[in-house]
């Protein structure tokens, strides 16, 4: 009997509307001015190319490794190496607000998303969200703009623990905080590695919801992880719960 649900964040809740890759340059050109208008001389153009190039080895290396470093830390990294070894935490959490400001602006609910919440909580279901983030504050501004706050306890983000998902740990806080055991608990997300995997590495039930899991590291692991049960659509998750509800647990596939 399933008796709790964790969803994953972006692209499963929420979903982003725009071409990622100049959304992101204009951020990080955001990031930038903002530095700059809190006193610190820099080649603005450089210091972006940098953080950018840091930031691209950042995402590679934390799918291999399932360790959360904050993207305040990787921007230290850059600081100091173009002469700003001491920078304070309010001029780097400013910097960091404004640069997710912009991309903030893009994510907007999946449709259906309210209803689906709602359904699951008539049901009796405990509701819980595990996002892998670099900054804490960043997801936190998404949850409150999308509305979803009130429907989730608890809400883990990676950037606050240090560990990303398909580390089980981070499922096991959930489940040791509702008491319950992990069969009894389901895990809904857009990414085979990370939320499939883990859930798999956690002994629990695993829903894969493709209406945005179209990426390389998807297909990457295409054929390799396979999930218990998958939804083309958000919409589609009150009914495989309910199926899921009286089925074993799927046996792990190694990936």
């Amino acid at each position: 009997m399933i008796r709790g649900v964790i969803f994953d964040l972006g692209s499963t809740l929420i979903r982003f509307n725009g071409e990622w890759g100049k959304v992101v340059s204009e951020a990080h050109v955001a990031l930038v001015d903002q530095l700059q208008r809190d006193g610190l001389q820099m080649d603005g153009r450089a210091v972006a190319s940098e953080f950018r190039r840091q930031m691209e080895i950042y995402y590679h290396d934390r799918e291999s490794d399932f360790i959360e470093v904050t993207t305040a830390f990787v921007l230290r990294q850059v600081l100091a190496e173009s002469g700003h070894p001491e920078v304070s935490d309010e001029v780097i959490r400013l910097a960091l607000e404004r640069m997710y400001r912009l991309t903030e602006d893009h994510w907007s609910p999946m449709p259906g998303v309210y209803d689906v919440l709602e359904a699951l909580r008539r049901e009796g279901l405990r509701l819980g969200l595990i996002s892998n983030a670099g900054n804490e504050a960043n997801v936190h501004r998404l949850i409150d703009r999308a509305s979803l706050r009130p429907y989730f306890d608890p809400i883990l983000i990676s950037a606050a623990l240090g560990l990303r998902k398909p580390n089980p740990a981070l499922f096991e806080i959930v489940i040791q905080a509702w008491g319950l055991s992990p069969e009894e608990a389901v895990m809904i997300g857009d990414t085979l590695g990370a939320d499939i995997l883990g859930a798999q590495n956690a002994g629990m039930h695993q829903i894969w919801l493709t209406a945005d899991a179209e990426t390389p590291a998807n297909r990457a692991h295409a054929g390799t992880i396979i999930p218990e049960a998958t939804a083309s659509a958000l919409t589609d998750i009150p009914a495989l719960v309910r199926r899921l509800s009286g089925s074993p647990v799927s046996p792990m596939v190694d990936a």
